[in-house]
């Protein structure tokens, strides 16, 4: 297949625009701000953080509160949109630190507890969106591009406060867009992007909470996370094979809390 002669000219535009997130400003609902340090060794996302390591050391379990919407952050999006962004961010957060902490119900004394807030959710384009999936047809491989107009990305912040009201361990605040050249795929959806881009959130925040010595570990039999729905569903990456679109609802971020039966069943 002969490409276009500008394609690489294009590409390397593209690649140029893909560069660099801006930072993501503080939205005032986490304890404390003080002392943030800048990440140097990220190119895609925005990373500022602090941790005390001796204090996480001592954190083994820990409870998550549900994460919280910053004022405007889900300025022109409807309730169900932002519900699918908050949904699959404490999914995700939940999943990462279950690796690393051993994850409780609810309160616990003692117990550490996680508050995650998102502050910035960007539209993700709808009607580009579908010209980047036909683009994919085209451009063989892993690596996608997107056309102008269909970025979204998704700014957030997390803290870990130790048991007994005993203050802040570790804080992060986290940005990043969705990238022209790569493998953030083009959804019809104008979460798309913030909801796929949950998932390196939630890494960041396993990786910014956990003492340096503290090992990944295997997922907890029952998973404490399996409130939040599978961790993996087939169906989402079938979606995206065939039709070149990321669907948040497949991705496990619309699952459903069920409550628990009492065990009597109507006749």
């Amino acid at each position: 297949m002969k490409l276009h002669p500008m394609l690489p000219v294009t590409l390397g535009a593209l690649l140029v625009a893909a560069c660099g997130t801006p930072g993501a400003a503080p939205s005032g609902l986490l304890s404390n701000y003080d002392g943030l340090v800048e990440r140097e060794d990220t190119v895609r996302a925005s990373i500022r953080q602090r941790r005390d390591d001796d204090r996480a050391a001592t954190v083994e379990r820990l409870f998550l509160e549900p994460a919280l919407l910053a004022d405007g952050a889900g300025e022109g999006l409807t309730e169900a949109e932002i519900a699918l962004v908050l949904r699959e961010v404490d999914r995700q957060v939940c999943y990462e630190l279950s690796e690393r902490f051993t994850v409780i119900p609810g309160p616990e004394a003692g117990a550490g507890r996680v508050r995650a807030v998102v502050s910035r959710i960007g539209p993700t384009g709808r009607a580009a969106s579908a010209v980047s999936a036909a683009s994919g047809f085209f451009i063989p491989g892993p690596i996608g591009v997107r056309v102008p107009g269909t970025l979204g990305g998704l700014s957030a912040e997390a803290e870990l406060l130790a048991g007994n009201d005993r203050g802040q361990v570790a804080i992060i605040l986290w940005s990043r867009n969705a990238q022209a050249i790569g493998t953030d795929n083009p959804s019809l959806s104008r979460v798309g992007d913030a909801v796929q881009l949950a998932e390196p959130f939630g890494d960041a925040v396993g990786d910014a909470f956990a003492p340096p010595e503290r090992e990944v570990r295997a997922i907890a039999d029952p998973d404490p996370c399996a409130r939040f729905g599978p961790r993996i569903r087939p169906e989402g990456f079938a979606a995206r094979l065939v039709t070149g679109l990321y669907s948040p609802e497949l991705s496990g971020a619309a699952a459903e809390e069920t409550e628990e039966s009492d065990g009597s069943e109507e006749p």
